[in-house]
C-alpha cells in the first residue's frame, strides 16, 4: 500500500484528496502548511507527496526541494490555479513528476498519481538493479543506471560467461571499447590478455601481417618469426574494434580464423591454434555495407552470434548528472584542482543532443573546466551550440506551456458562459 501525503491549505480540498485516495486503497496524510509537511517528512517515509505551490510558511517549491533531500524516491505531484502555472513548472524543473490543475479531473489525478508511483518505483528497482549487478561484475568501467544501459548491463552478465562472439553496435563515442572490456573481465578469461584492434588506423598492407604474424623471409625487413596479435591475444579476447573497415580480401581469412580456430601467418605453411574470443565493434550499419558488397554476409552472421546495442546519449540524458561527476573526478585526479559545476549549466549539457556522444561530453568538460574561473562551469563557459540548444528547448516548452495555459481558460470560459446561459433560461 503506497503511503500519500497532502499538503494543502484548503481544508476541502485535503478532506476530498483524502477520502478519494484512501477508497483507492492509499494510506494517507494530511497537513495544512509546508512546515508541518516537512516535519512529517523526518518522521516518516512517504512514496507520493501532493503539494500545493503556494503555501503558509515554506512555499511548495521549497517543500519539494527539502523533500527531495530528505526522501530521494519521494514523487511529487504539484497542484496550481490555472492562472499561475509557472511555478508549477519551476516545480518540474526541481523535480517533481507533474502537475495539476485546481480544479481538477479526479480520473486524470489518479492516472497521474498511478504513473508517478510507477515511475519512482521503477528508479529504485534500476538502482538496486545497477548495484547487484556492478557487485558481481566488472560493469564499474562504465556510468550509467538509465534503463536503456541497465538492458546493456543484463546482456552482459547473460553473455560474459559464454564463449559466443559478441558484436557491439553503435555510434562512435558511446563507448564500446568499455564493453568490451567490461566482457571480458566479467569472462571466466579475465586473467588472460584483452588485446585491442583498431582495424580502421591499420593500412590494409600490414592488416594481415599484424594480426596473424609472420615468418622470418616472408618480406623485405622480415628479419625474424613474429606474433601476431591473434597470437598474443590466446588465452584471453580479442576486441577488433570498427570491423567495418576490414578490406573484402582480408575478411575471407579472418572468417576462416572464426571458423576453424588456427592462423597461419604471412608466409608460413603450419596452421597454429588459438584459444581466444573474439569481439567485434562497428559504428556503421554492417546490414548496409553487406548490400552494398562491401562486407560479407557469413562474416557477418559469425560476428553477430549475440549483438550489444549501445544507445546514443542522446537517449539516455538522465545518465549526464553521473557521467559529469565522473570525469570531473578524473579531471580533479589528473590535474590536482577540483571543478564544479553550474545547476544551470548541467542543464544546459542534458537539453544538448551530442553527436559525439560520450565521448564529446568528456572532451567538452575537460576544456571548459581547465578555462573557467574560480573552478566553477558557469554557462558563460559554454559553446554556442550548447546555449543555443538550450535556449531552443526552453523556447519550446514555453509554447507547450502557453498552449496548455490557453487550453484550460477556454475550457472555464465555456464552463463559464454555459452557467450564463442556464441562468438565464431560468429566469426566463
Amino acid at each position: 500500500m503506497a503511503k500519500i501525503l497532502i499538503v494543502d491549505d484548503e481544508l476541502t480540498i485535503i478532506e476530498v484528496l483524502k477520502k478519494l485516495l484512501a477508497k483507492s486503497g492509499y494510506s494517507v496524510s494530511t497537513c495544512l502548511n509546508g512546515n508541518d509537511a516537512l516535519d512529517k517528512l523526518k518522521e516518516e517515509v512517504f512514496d507520493l507527496m501532493i503539494t500545493d505551490v503556494r503555501l503558509p510558511g515554506i512555499d511548495g517549491i521549497t517543500l519539494l526541494q527539502r523533500g527531495r533531500e530528505l526522501q530521494s524516491h519521494l514523487a511529487i505531484i504539484v497542484m496550481t490555479a490555472y492562472s499561475d502555472v509557472e511555478p508549477a513548472v519551476a516545480a518540474m524543473k526541481n523535480g517533481a513528476f507533474d502537475y495539476v490543475i485546481k480544479p481538477f479531473n479526479f480520473d486524470e489525478l489518479m492516472i497521474t498519481i498511478q504513473r508517478a508511483l510507477s515511475y519512482e518505483m521503477a528508479l529504485a528497482e534500476n538502482e538496486v538493479l545497477k548495484s547487484t549487478l556492478t557487485a558481481n561484475y566488472h560493469f564499474d568501467l562504465i556510468v550509467g543506471d538509465s534503463e536503456p544501459m541497465l538492458r546493456v548491463y543484463r546482456l552482459i552478465e547473460k553473455v560474459a560467461k559464454t564463449t559466443s562472439t559478441v558484436l557491439i553496435l553503435g555510434e562512435s563515442g558511446t563507448g564500446k571499447e568499455l564493453v568490451a572490456k567490461s566482457l571480458h573481465n566479467s569472462s571466466p578469461r579475465h586473467d588472460g590478455p584483452f588485446v585491442v584492434v583498431n582495424c580502421a588506423a591499420m593500412p590494409e598492407t600490414l592488416l594481415e601481417s599484424e594480426l596473424f604474424g609472420y615468418v622470418k623471409g616472408s618480406f623485405t625487413g622480415a628479419n625474424t618469426n613474429k606474433k601476431g596479435l591473434f597470437e598474443t591475444a590466446s588465452g584471453g579476447t580479442i576486441f577488433l574494434d570498427e570491423i567495418s573497415a576490414i578490406p573484402l580480401s582480408m575478411q575471407v581469412k579472418l572468417l576462416r580464423v572464426l571458423q576453424e580456430k588456427e592462423i597461419r601467418r604471412v608466409g608460413g605453411t603450419e596452421n597454429i591454434p588459438i584459444d581466444i574470443r573474439v569481439l567485434a565493434a562497428s559504428n556503421e550499419n554492417l546490414e548496409e555495407k553487406i548490400k552494398r558488397g562491401e562486407f560479407r554476409d557469413d562474416l557477418y552472421y559469425r560476428l553477430s552470434v549475440i549483438p550489444i546495442e549501445i544507445p546514443p546519449l542522446r537517449e539516455r540524458i538522465e545518465d549526464i548528472p553521473l557521467l559529469v561527476a565522473h570525469f570531473l573526478e578524473d579531471y580533479e585526479k589528473e590535474n590536482k584542482q577540483s571543478v564544479v559545476i553550474a545547476q544551470e549549466s548541467l542543464k544546459a549539457f542534458m537539453s544538448y543532443r551530442w553527436p559525439g556522444n560520450v565521448r564529446e561530453l568528456e572532451n567538452m568538460l575537460k576544456r571548459v573546466a581547465t578555462l573557467c574561473e574560480n573552478n566553477t562551469i558557469q554557462l558563460t563557459d559554454l559553446p554556442e551550440a550548447i546555449l543555443g540548444s538550450m535556449k531552443e528547448k526552453e523556447r519550446k516548452k514555453k509554447e507547450q506551456t502557453d498552449d496548455e495555459i490557453d487550453r484550460n481558460a477556454s475550457k472555464i470560459f465555456r464552463k463559464n458562459i454555459n452557467k450564463v446561459k442556464k441562468g438565464y433560461k431560468d429566469e426566463k
